[in-house]
């Protein structure tokens, strides 16, 4: 395999609409983690996790809370063929990606989403 993969800087955190803003109250005013937006300017806060950024996302719908993890490859193309090969299922459907974002989305077996980006995207 000539990819390699590393943990990338950015972890979702899917919220369903009824736990929303005790969420982002409980970063925000009980952990008072250090926020990246500026309340009120942007649709989804963002904290500091260590270095990571963790963006918190309201999804209509949901039933419970999910994590998604961004996954860094150093060639995109030799990593969605590596994933097929190895049975990862492709998940592009679970939400747009920008036009000329390099980048898709897998499953893991528990279902946990991951991102994987090609590194120098964010």
């Amino acid at each position: 395999m000539d990819s390699t993969f590393q943990p990338g800087q950015n972890i979702a955190m899917k919220i369903p609409t009824h736990e929303y803003e005790n969420t982002v109250r409980f970063y925000r005013e009980v952990l008072c983690f250090e926020e990246l937006s500026r309340p009120g300017t942007e649709d989804t806060p963002r904290f500091a996790f260590g270095d990571k950024v963790l963006w918190l996302d309201c999804v209509a719908g949901l039933s419970q809370a999910e994590i998604w993890l961004e996954i860094v490859t150093n060639d995109i193309d030799k990593a969605a063929a590596y994933f097929a090969a190895q049975g990862c299922h492709r998940r592009d459907e679970i939400e747009p990606l920008p036009d000329g974002f390099k980048g898709f989305w897998i499953s893991s077996p528990s279902n946990i989403i991951h991102l994987v980006t090609a590194q120098g995207d964010d």
